[in-house]
């Protein structure tokens, strides 16, 4: 993907246009709304893949009103209203020009300096000057700033752009440069859910958010197929064919913009909106902001006055589903039926109350600790514990444990320094982040610094007799950096009868939902082997869908027997898989275990006497391949017979018990003694 700027599309080489997308009602006018009133912070886009995700936020350029900028000015300001604080400023009698709005596209590679903006190195070594070069930041004010596989894109980017966006500024502190410029934009992100999730902080942060999907109606596939070979085959024809459409839209835009300062937000309308997000249980005052912006810009948009309940409802709709998030495994969205029964209460509410009811006993919302209690028997009268290892008769698998979850779990690491993708696990060698030292041989991008330090003593002996300095090829130094990786979590956990008893599970699966937890954070991708009955399945092939992991988790089954040797294997086959697809990125394997193996080695349809034994000699192979391993001893009561200790020896890994998993319990991080 392009890191350019383009200009809205014209007549010889026009884009598809905006009015000619078939269906996405949600969409386009989320994407209207943020062009009528910039503050309402942006849309994100989730969907799946061919959704004309793409399509319609490029086409949505073409329809934004040509900008007025200072003629020279590399931060288009203004000419009715300059920033004073403009780099290159001060503008005091600036000259008028014109541009169309730009879209701006910031690809998932691009470095903070590609972003930000940095050091002008070429006046810096030719002129001996420090000078500021704009980013994209820079180029994306009064326009679009587009972010394709948003999800995808360096967390500490992602702060970056959002800060921009919330403050209409961004700041430069860096290699001597401190830069403030105005970088108000409308910002749209866009992601298919399959490649992983965004953090709930980062998802809060946009203003709106909208789900696609492609239309199961075969009427409507039918024109959207029509319409694109009809594109394909005369761009500018079909282009021609919605111009006036268009030109209607961007003409609404004008005109909403207009209007949008006398739109007047009633009181009532106000107490439905606070009523709103109350209901909706939403952290922070971000969400009854937005609602009031998006509110007023749908009011402007539609030709009114003042903010009435549709606006509200609409507002709702595109401002709330992504902010009932609470942890990074919740599903996003809101029923249709819950936002109207949430309005209807909130309707009882947009009056004053002259005589509120103060909390206490008899009063508001009832106490947690009066609610009923989940964690009793079940409905079936059965203990809840389990009765150990079923019977050798058959497979008796029990129904799913819920997982506990008030489990935190510490830092797992890779020890060592890998060079895989960006992440935010095990140190790594990156293209980006904390320079450590200057090198001639090492490292990735120029380390200006060490690369002037170096050329500084040789200035007289080269003739030096002006501004500039004179550099050498020999005195270029490279940045070393040191940043964080992403690996790939293994998880091979044992679901036998052993493991079966309820508060044992609970705990079991709580502790490895927390790492899972942690493994999303970190942008790790994780799969999971699960072993019980007579042998092991691969449940979740290595993905960055944490997501569907916690799901297979949680309808994970207990019972039968114990084929340790056998998940063994299976997580050793899959990480030998996956080193062939991606050599780069190095593996954790957490073995979940109580370390008991009552199902040994089919070889040949000979099957061995010695289960443990089978098991430690699997164990020994997967360390013979270098990779870092964890035990997680789930072994409980009075008398302990050290089996996952062995199994931990064996791999050469880790050793931890359940207990000790939690941050809270201990802290620190733990790191696997073997670096792949």
């Amino acid at each position: 993907m392009s890191s350019g700027v383009s200009a809205a599309p014209g007549v010889s080489h026009p884009g598809y246009p905006f009015s000619a997308v078939v269906g996405h009602a949600d969409l386009r006018l989320s994407l209207l709304l943020n062009a009528v009133h910039p503050g309402i912070g942006g849309v994100l886009v989730r969907g799946e893949k061919g959704t004309a995700k793409s399509t319609v936020v490029r086409a949505l350029a073409a329809l934004l009103p040509v900008a007025g900028v200072v003629a020279g000015c590399r931060f288009s300001c203004d000419p009715a209203g300059p920033d004073p604080r403009c780099p290159d400023g001060p503008h005091a009698a600036p000259v008028p020009d014109t541009r169309p709005a730009r879209l701006v596209e910031l690809p998932v590679g691009a470095t903070e300096d590609r972003l930000i903006g940095s050091l002008d190195l070429e006046r810096a070594l030719t002129e001996g000057v420090r000078a500021y070069q704009p980013g994209l930041l820079a180029a994306a004010h009064r326009g679009v700033l587009y972010v394709d596989e948003v999800n995808l894109l360096h967390d500490h980017l992602v702060d970056l752009l959002l800060d921009a966006a919330a403050m209409g500024r961004a700041h430069v502190e860096r290699e001597g440069v401190s830069v403030s410029h105005a970088a108000s934009f409308l910002l749209v992100g866009t992601m298919n859910p399959e490649e992983g999730e965004l953090r709930p902080q980062l998802l809060d942060r946009f203003g709106l958010t909208v789900e696609v999907r492609a239309a199961r109606d075969v009427d409507t596939r039918t024109e959207v197929v029509r319409r694109r070979l009809a594109f394909e085959a005369d761009p500018a024809g079909f282009a021609a064919t919605w111009a006036d459409a268009d030109a209607e839209l961007a003409a609404r835009i004008v005109a909403a913009r207009s209007a949008l300062p006398s739109v007047v937000l009633p009181d009532a309308e106000l107490r439905r909106i606070a009523a709103v997000c109350a209901a909706f249980d939403v952290d922070g005052m971000r969400a009854d902001l937005v609602l009031a912006r998006t509110a007023v810009a749908h009011a402007a948009w539609r030709g009114a006055a003042a903010v009435e309940e549709e606006d509200v409802a609409v507002a709702a709709r595109l401002a709330l589903p992504h902010r009932r998030r609470r942890d990074p495994f919740d599903e996003p969205g809101i029923e249709q039926d819950q936002l109207e029964q949430a309005l209807r209460d909130a309707a009882e509410q947009t009056e004053p109350d002259d005589d509120p009811t103060p909390d206490g006993p008899g009063g508001g919302a009832p106490d947690a600790a009066d609610a009923p209690d989940s964690s009793g028997p079940d409905s079936s009268g059965q203990s809840p514990e389990g009765t150990g290892e079923a019977p050798r008769g058959g497979d008796q698998s029990r129904p799913p444990v819920r997982p506990d979850e008030g489990f935190r779990a510490r830092v797992l690491e890779i020890a060592g320094v890998g060079e895989g993708a960006p992440g935010r696990r095990s140190r790594s060698r990156a293209g980006a982040g904390r320079a450590l030292r200057s090198s001639q041989s090492q490292g990735a991008g120029i380390h200006v610094v060490g690369t002037l330090t170096a050329a500084a003593p040789f200035q007289r002996d080269r003739g030096r007799s002006g501004p500039g300095l004179v550099v050498r090829s020999g005195d270029v130094r490279r940045a070393v950096r040191e940043g964080r990786e992403s690996n790939l979590v293994l998880f091979a956990v044992d679901a036998s009868g052993s493991m079966a008893a309820r508060k044992r599970m609970s705990a079991v699966t709580g502790a490895v939902v927390s790492l899972l937890r942690d493994a999303y954070q970190r942008r790790d991708k994780v799969g999971l082997v699960t072993f019980r009955g007579g042998a092991a399945e691969l449940a979740l092939p290595p993905t960055s869908s944490v997501e569907a992991a916690v799901a297979r988790l949680r309808d994970l089954r207990t019972g039968g027997r114990t084929p340790l040797a056998d998940g063994l294997l299976r997580a050793r086959k899959t990480l030998t898989t996956e080193k062939l697809r991606d050599p780069r990125r190095r593996a954790l394997l957490v073995v979940v275990t109580d370390g008991r193996a009552t199902v040994a080695v089919n070889r040949n349809g000979r099957t061995s006497n010695d289960p443990l034994a089978d098991a430690l000699r699997a164990a020994s192979v997967i360390a013979a391949d270098g990779v870092a391993s964890v035990v997680v001893d789930c072994e409980s009561g009075p008398v302990r017979l050290g089996l996952a200790d062995r199994l931990a020896v064996a791999l050469g890994a880790t050793g931890l018990r359940l207990e000790e998993l939690s941050a809270d319990a201990v802290a620190g991080v733990v790191r696997a003694v073997r670096a792949a």
